[in-house]
């Protein structure tokens, strides 16, 4: 199937060619210099984006939810909870799941997506893994354009969830519109909350596994670090059990409330401004370190890193002498 093709299906929201489409935007990724293919693509979702029945939205029409938080603070169970309360009220749902990579085969290694296999029968919700293929920031580097294909295709919103929280594992904030980080009871998520940095990226907490002793402590300590917090948002902590589907409607809430005042506040803009800029820079960098690619540029390369470790130039010089290379 050629690319026009694959584009004209996927704005009908064909889950095929939805499919076809993000696993060559994976490709690409992989692919020093990236596929010329996805130019084609981009190009093409660059000037709307949804169902043509829709008459096109303009790009970034969907909601970008991102939820991380520790392994086991149950992550894929919040995000089958949330799929069911937006499916409620109507919406087409895209959800990306960045798993950790298969040091074999470079593939997702929770690709099955167990916690979701509800959902899979149903033609207005799209679940893809993707594989991080260890990238920093728990994101894969394709994921802003697998974005692209979904909103084309025309979720109304689309759900990230990362691989886990470390202290460079914060990217999920750069990515969505809201960033929902989940702490659960019994796991030290208080104190590893601070050391990584999620206080300053969350714009809503979850409690998850609110019905185990410690919820309530856990709400408390939250309250505590987040109150002295200033700013134009303060973010609400919303206790769920996302086993039982409770707490769903809290969730909703908080996350309705946060968009109104992205709306009011031109933070919406801003954050998706940042999100574009990032996007190009990531590409831009991507097809530089490519043209660094061909064996004689390699053998370069270690040469400069041999004088380097022989103290015999400074990194700053070194690298003036292999941009020169490049004309």
């Amino acid at each position: 199937m050629d690319i026009g093709t694959l584009v004209a299906d996927a704005r009908r929201g064909r889950p095929r060619a939805v499919a076809r489409l993000i696993t060559l935007v994976e490709n690409a990724a992989a692919t020093p210099g990236g596929d010329e293919r996805l130019r084609e693509v981009m190009a093409a979702f660059a000037t709307a984006s949804g169902p043509e029945a829709e008459g096109g939205r303009r790009p970034y029409g969907a909601r970008v939810i991102g939820l991380t938080g520790s392994p086991g603070v149950g992550k894929s169970t919040s995000t089958g909870m949330l799929i069911r309360a937006f499916r409620r009220r109507g919406r087409r749902v895209g959800v990306l799941a960045v798993d950790p990579s298969s040091p074999f085969t470079g593939g997702a290694l929770l690709g099955d997506r167990v916690r979701m296999q509800e959902h899979a029968t149903d033609p207005e919700v799209f679940i893809r893994s993707m594989a991080s293929r260890g990238h920093l920031g728990g994101l894969a580097w394709a994921t802003p354009q697998a974005l692209r294909v979904l909103d084309a295709a025309g979720c109304d919103v689309i759900l990230v969830e990362t691989v886990g929280v470390g202290q460079a594992e914060v990217d999920v904030a750069r990515l969505a519109d809201t960033t929902v980080v989940l702490l659960a009871p019994g796991m030290g998520d208080g104190i590893q909350a601070a050391k990584a940095g999620i206080l300053e990226v969350a714009d809503v907490f979850v409690v998850n596994k609110a019905d185990r002793d410690g919820a309530q402590a856990l709400v408390r300590d939250l309250r505590s670090t987040v109150a002295p917090l200033r700013g134009p948002w303060r973010p609400p902590i919303v206790s769920t059990v996302a086993s039982k589907g409770e707490g769903a409607d809290d969730l909703l809430a908080a996350l309705d409330k946060h968009a109104a005042y992205l709306d009011e506040s031109g933070e919406l803009r801003r954050r998706r401004l940042a999100r574009a800029r990032d996007e190009i820079e990531t590409i831009a960098l991507a097809r530089l370190r490519a043209r660094f690619a061909p064996e004689g540029r390699e053998r370069r390369l270690d040469r400069l890193a041999e004088r380097l470790l022989a103290a015999e130039t400074d990194p700053y010089t070194a690298a003036d002498e292999l941009l020169a290379d490049l004309g």
